[in-house]
């Protein structure tokens, strides 16, 4: 090679090599600028909040303090102050996975066009956070806080802010009710039952009574379960007028609920308190469910319930699950009260008289529980299908009314509790279909004739057997 063509060689590896250092510099000016963190970048405490404003979407809203949070557009609108403090917990101390020192271009994180833009106004400053795009690498957004850096947030701050003003109201809420004293229902049904732990009853778990009736506790505490899990969520309005509450038909509810109950404190007192909740249907349904109508229904061709619900005197009216207002209508004696024919636990029977077609029997029996064992004319006698059809005499309706057909079986229970008592159950038959059953001389309920039949073919396997 030539001196030229080397001089020349020389000069172009030279050049390259600059190149090639401007490259590299370049290259690690870019990575100097980002850096790796993890550190919290931003703390800002919620109770110092006292203003904060955000756009997202078509969406825009302002809140300030006044004592309580406001909504700026109308004040009559009930915050939520814990929903308030959630909504500004990604500020109490973000955390930052990059740090973008010096941002060549905002546009280049979303941050020119942000998706959200939120003020915030402290009693230490303002603050403008912006939202960029969505990092599907990391996982993270991009978001400015007005330092002049972009970060890579640990936790996407939209998460909260993707919100709507429904989900920010002070929703009226049903108690926790840990001993409930007393139910009072008015409207489609008029009594109250109250709890007596000594109250009168062949069963040891009865625990409410109406008007001296016991009612089956299991059925009481699903139907209360039923109203603590009813959802308060769906407002329809928040300030309501009085057109607006005969709108919802809350005028004149079709049942009212109030719950007299104990609340225990940490300190360990208790105190008495009340609650009471207006159920209804939407007024022009109910009248044409009422007229034969077809209502509203599915594609199915169910029909479908609109119900309202208002808690006490509150401004707030909500619109609640149909199913859940069905259930909670179902709240007559007849719903609550023991389904069970025979009042006592069989188990529990020490002694049995059974009368049918004009001769008795009788029944004796030794032991208790699981050991209690029968017997019959002085032999022992497996009395397992007696008992169960005894216990499986299930009303079909309750009535008060009078036997007038031939009695088809009756049988008098001693019991083995306290005092001995004697129960006495007789049957009469009414037609093909149901029997009256009369417990200890009063008219109770209409019963499956099936069922007494099987009653009847367990006695005659043992009298007969």
């Amino acid at each position: 090679m030539n001196r030229t063509k080397r001089l020349a060689a020389l000069g172009c590896a030279a050049a390259a090599a600059c190149i090639g250092v401007v490259v590299l510099s370049r290259i690690q000016t870019t990575q100097d600028a980002i850096r790796e963190s993890g550190e919290v970048v931003l703390s800002i405490d919620p109770e110092t909040v006292q203003s904060v404003s955000w756009e997202y979407g078509n969406n825009s809203y302002a809140f300030h303090r006044d004592g309580d949070w406001v909504y700026d557009a109308d004040t009559a609108f009930p915050v939520d102050p814990e929903k308030m403090d959630q909504l500004l917990s990604p500020f109490e101390a973000m955390g930052a996975a990059f740090i973008i020192e010096e941002p060549a271009s905002l546009s280049e994180y979303g941050l020119d066009d942000p998706v959200c833009t939120i003020e915030l106004t402290t009693e230490g400053g303002d603050y403008t956070i912006l939202l960029g795009d969505y990092s599907t690498m990391d996982e993270q957004r991009y978001v400015s806080i007005g330092d002049g850096k972009v970060y890579l947030a640990v936790s996407d701050p939209l998460d909260e802010f993707d919100t709507t003003l429904a989900d920010l109201i002070q929703n009226d809420a049903v108690p926790d009710f840990e001993t409930v004293t007393a139910v009072t229902f008015s409207g489609a049904e008029n009594y109250s039952f109250t709890l007596e732990e000594n109250g009168t009853s062949y069963r040891d778990e009865d625990r409410y009574f109406a008007d001296g009736l016991p009612l089956d506790t299991d059925r009481v505490e699903d139907y209360l379960l039923i109203l603590k899990n009813l959802r308060l969520n769906g407002y329809v309005t928040y300030n309501a007028t009085e057109e607006e509450i005969a709108g919802c038909g809350l005028d004149s509810p079709d049942l009212t609920i109030t719950v007299d109950y104990t609340e225990t404190a940490e300190d360990g007192t208790s105190e008495e308190k009340s609650f009471a909740i207006a159920l209804a249907r939407d007024p022009e349904e109910a009248a044409a469910a009422e007229s034969g109508g077809t209502g509203s229904g599915t594609s199915s061709g169910e029909e479908t319930v609109t119900a309202y619900a208002r808690v006490g005197d509150s401004p707030i009216l909500y619109q609640i699950d149909g199913s859940s207002y069905l259930s909670l209508m179902a709240a007559g004696i007849s719903d609550l009260r023991h389904q069970e024919i025979f009042p006592a636990e069989t188990e529990n029977i020490a002694a049995l008289s059974v009368t049918l077609q004009g001769q008795t029997y009788s029944l004796t029996s030794e032991g208790d529980g699981e050991e209690r064992t029968f017997s019959y004319d002085g032999e022992e006698i497996d009395a397992g299908d007696l008992l169960q059809a005894m216990g499986a005499l299930e009303a079909d309706a309750f009535t008060g009314d009078d036997p007038t057909g031939t009695e088809e079986i009756s049988l008098t229970a001693t019991l083995d509790l306290e005092g001995g008592p004697e129960v006495s159950l007789s049957l009469y038959r009414v037609d093909g279909s149901n029997c009256l059953a009369v417990v200890d001389g009063t008219s109770v309920a209409l019963v499956p004739r099936t069922q007494v039949v099987t009653l009847i073919e367990a006695v005659n396997a043992i009298v007969l057997g």
